[in-house]
């Protein structure tokens, strides 16, 4: 089968409902709804989160990065973290490690590198999004975040499939782009519970089209993107800004500018990507 054929299949079956994920993600989906329960006590959302090591980690370091503890006292239990970050905060966690538990089969060297870039990538993009969305555009730093986080679960989901379809990372970008990216990727989310104004916005980096200064999600979503120090691994979208002309991107927001902006919340955005990696 070839590369074209690979993703024909694999989006045929993302459009059918047939979506192989690996075990630990289902465990983690029942624990994502029980957490977004609105009768779901902070107590009892403590002791889901301490039921999965993974999250805990993540919880308790999420809380005590510069975003979250802007009085300096470090959190060092899981119900503390909880109360601090907030449901809607876990949620986004909750995506991040369903992320990574997608390509946790992945054993090839080469395929390992790209997923771990990619996560990388991710990582930055969502760190960068709710700086952005909080600081720049007036929108809910926690829905930017969580879009951040989920926005490259397509290219994730074809990773942990690659192995079954040699060859499949090879050759042109343009075949993921066209044949993969939103067939694949719409299903993924649409699996995971994703929002629709979360879809919304990935669809619109998928796009490619942005308002500057960002209005929406998706341009929030798409400004990140751009100025996320590492890139995906996976493909260079043909309108995508290049690192160099993204180091340029300015414009006024209030008495500031967004590079004035981004220095200032430079310890933020770095102590963000450091808890989710």
């Amino acid at each position: 089968m070839d590369r074209l054929e690979a993703y024909k299949s694999i989006a045929a079956q993302a459009s059918r409902g047939e979506l192989s994920f690996p075990t630990n993600v289902d465990a983690t989906l029942k624990l994502q709804r029980a957490l977004n329960d609105p009768d779901c006590h902070a107590d009892v959302a403590a002791r889901l989160v301490q039921a999965e090591p993974l999250l805990a980690a993540r919880t308790v370091a999420i809380a005590n990065s510069v975003a979250y503890n802007r009085s300096g006292n470090e959190v060092t239990n899981v119900r503390t973290a909880v109360q601090r970050v907030g449901f809607r905060t876990l949620n986004a966690l909750g995506a991040a490690v369903i992320v990574r538990q997608l390509d946790s089969k992945i054993t090839q060297p080469a395929l390992r590198a790209k997923a771990n870039q990619l996560w990388q990538h991710s990582a930055h993009v969502a760190a960068l999004s709710q700086v952005i969305a909080r600081r720049v555009a007036n929108l809910d730093p926690e829905t930017a975040m969580f879009a951040g986080i989920v926005h490259e679960v397509g290219g994730f989901y074809m990773l942990s499939r690659a192995d079954e379809f040699p060859g499949l990372f090879e050759g042109e970008p343009d075949d993921w782009i066209e044949h993969g990216e939103q067939i694949i990727g719409r299903c993924v989310l649409q699996r995971l519970g994703v929002p629709a104004p979360v879809m919304a916005a990935i669809e619109a980096l998928w796009v490619g089209m942005r308002a500057l200064p960002p209005e929406t999600l998706g341009d929030t979503l798409l400004l990140a993107n751009d100025l996320a120090p590492v890139p995906s691994p996976l493909y260079e979208r043909a309108a995508a800004t290049s690192r160099q002309a993204a180091a340029t991107i300015d414009f006024v927001i209030g008495d500031g500018t967004l590079n004035s902006i981004l220095e200032e919340s430079a310890a933020e955005v770095s102590s963000l990507t450091s808890a989710l990696m």
